[in-house]
């Protein structure tokens, strides 16, 4: 396929989504006017649907019309058309229920496929995520049977999707395409099988391939961890803060997800590719500084309100104003601290680097002797950059210069 072919399908791809999309918000709106009283989305829904098809959508498709060898770029359009389609086909079904006449054959189909169809997006991209990365070819043929587990995986997705019985999301909808067979259910469990251990094998090959991997490769790897532990770190952190504010942790969940199809087309694109060492160590600063920040504030007002109140009573600020400034007091030397440990701990080279320049810059304060500082100076370029070859040449001064200088 020609790059231009390609790029008219992405992109047909891209608006195809949005167009569902569309119709899913006209046909939930119409369906709420028909029957108000039913919820038939809510807005976080909303957010997450509009946000998770555009950002697979769009990168998708950049990077399909850019390197249309690649089939991560189609797997990300096929995620926001999935998604899209999932959605518009739920509405549909909603919509047609909201009238409360018989939902026809249509509008069963529509809630069936709406009832599974999530699977797709979530058990296939993730498998050939991994298994195909970065440049959307296997690591090596002898990887061809964990394709084809994956693949043959997709019969679990069946057996989910002939499942008898009345639907999940639709209970009023008895399956339409439901299979009443205990064969059917040793399929599906039979597919289960190759689809978990394909799954389990496609992370191996991301570790096989890092550890073959060039530089450019390796950086490119880095971002897609650096994405999937983003995604771990928001559903942790959006688990723990919607216990209080739901809402809140949910989008903080959604905006992590988000951020794996963006690091990942970074990625395939090589664009900025070795910012990601600094974006890595800034991450680990503030969020291990964070973390120790809001642990010494909430200890800290839960102290002194104990030792405080037989004094000045329950609920007074005193504490609260009093940790604020003890936090605000440590910020800056407990960031050094932790800058430190991090550097020390995870880029050791950098970190020694670093240490024998300032040691050099101490030396050369006080050093006099230009044969010694030639020394020097030439060690220190062989332990930071550490060159093939080192040869310093020193310039010597004119007659002229010698004279005035007399």
């Amino acid at each position: 396929m020609s790059g231009r072919a390609a790029a008219w399908l992405a992109w047909s791809l891209v608006t195809l989504s949005v167009v569902l999309l569309v119709g899913w918000i006209a046909l939930a709106q119409i369906a709420r006017s028909t029957a108000p009283g039913r919820p038939f989305y809510n807005p976080v829904e909303a957010v997450f649907v509009l946000a998770t098809v555009l950002t697979f959508s769009v990168v998708g498709a950049i990077v399909a019309s850019r390197q249309p060898r690649n089939a991560i770029g189609w797997i990300f359009c096929g995620i926001g058309l999935v998604v899209s389609l999932n959605s518009f086909t739920g509405s549909y079904a909603g919509y047609r229920l909201a009238g409360g006449s018989a939902p026809g054959s249509l509008a069963e189909t529509a809630a069936w496929f709406s009832s599974w169809s999530w699977t797709l997006w979530i058990y296939v991209p993730t498998t050939f995520l991994l298994l195909l990365f970065p440049d959307g070819r296997l690591p090596s043929p002898r990887w061809r049977p964990v394709a084809w587990c994956a693949a043959l995986g997709v019969i679990f997705v069946a057996g989910y999707a002939l499942e008898p019985g009345p639907l999940e999301e639709f209970p009023r909808i008895t399956n339409p395409y439901g299979v009443d067979s205990p064969i059917l259910d040793a399929v599906a469990i039979a597919g289960a099988i190759p689809a978990g251990a394909s799954m389990l094998a496609s992370a191996v090959s991301l570790i096989v391939r890092m550890r073959r991997a060039g530089r450019v490769e390796r950086q490119q790897i880095k971002w897609l961890a650096y994405g999937g532990a983003v995604v771990v770190g928001a559903v942790f952190v959006g688990g723990v803060i919607s216990v209080w504010i739901e809402e809140v942790g949910i989008s903080l969940i959604i905006i992590g997800l988000l951020g794996l199809p963006i690091f990942t087309g970074i990625a395939i694109l090589r664009s900025r590719l070795y910012d990601i060492d600094i974006v890595i160590n800034r991450t680990l600063v503030y969020a291990t500084l964070t973390a120790t920040l809001a642990l010494l504030y909430f200890g800290g007002v839960t102290a002194l309100q104990r030792l405080l109140s037989p004094v000045m009573g329950e609920g007074n600020g005193l504490a609260v104003v009093a940790s604020t400034l003890l936090i605000a007091a440590l910020f800056n030397p407990l960031r050094r601290r932790i800058q430190a440990f991090i550097d020390r701990r995870f880029y050791r080279s950098k970190y020694d680097a670093r240490k024998t320049l300032e040691s050099f810059s101490a030396r050369l304060r006080d050093e006099t002797d230009l044969e010694a500082l030639r020394g020097d100076l030439e060690g220190v370029v062989r332990e930071t950059m550490q060159p093939a070859h080192v040869s310093l040449w020193l310039r010597p001064e004119t007659s002229s210069k010698v004279e005035k200088a007399d």
